[in-house]
């Protein structure tokens, strides 16, 4: 497999700028735009734009890539910052909250990535390796039970990110993160 080769400096730019233009489109919910419309937008060429995504899915993948990629380095920082237990509810409560900051976003991610199935299973397996990551942790500073899986977590913000914009949905989030913690945390024998 080759590595891409690194994009210029100026193409660097026009592609982040479509990227944060898109990624403040969707999280207002606006996901039936037309197409050529983000280059507008973002202040770049409509011949950028298909240059760098050729199609609005694409585009959406990339700003789902990037989203991914912050929640798992977070993942990764609170892991390595704090103790096991701490960087384990810092994740899942921050989670929560980026949910919750970022409804419009979410469904629009949700709705536009309905045809590339592919991409979301990519994306769950790096989100429940970051998870079980701190799983580990947690049940090597024994403060976590071992028998239970990062997709028993992932299946519980599955269902967080499911109700996530009914009326009441953040309370009721904070109270399932709680539970998933206290049913997580180890026991004394």
């Amino acid at each position: 497999m080759t590595t891409p080769k690194p994009l210029r400096a100026d193409a660097r730019r026009n592609r982040d700028a479509l990227l944060a233009k898109a990624r403040e489109l969707f999280a207002g919910g606006c996901f039936d735009l037309r197409f050529d419309d983000f280059a507008k937008l973002a202040g770049v060429g409509v011949g950028t734009l298909y240059r760098h995504f050729p199609t609005r899915e694409a585009l959406a993948e990339a700003v789902y890539r990037e989203e991914l990629a912050a929640i798992c380095a977070d993942a990764r920082r609170l892991r390595e910052s704090r103790p096991a237990g701490e960087a384990l509810a810092a994740f899942l409560r921050g989670f929560v909250s980026h949910l919750h900051s970022n409804e419009g976003l979410a469904r629009t991610l949700a709705t536009l990535m309905a045809t590339r199935a592919g991409t979301l299973a990519e994306g769950g397996r790096e989100l429940s390796q970051a998870v079980a990551e701190l799983l580990t942790a947690g049940v090597e500073q024994g403060v976590v039970r071992d028998d239970v899986g990062p997709g028993a977590v992932l299946m519980a913000l599955q269902g967080i990110c499911s109700v996530c914009g009914e009326p009441g949905s953040r309370a009721d989030a904070d109270g399932v993160v709680t539970l998933v913690l206290d049913g997580l945390r180890r026991r004394p024998a």
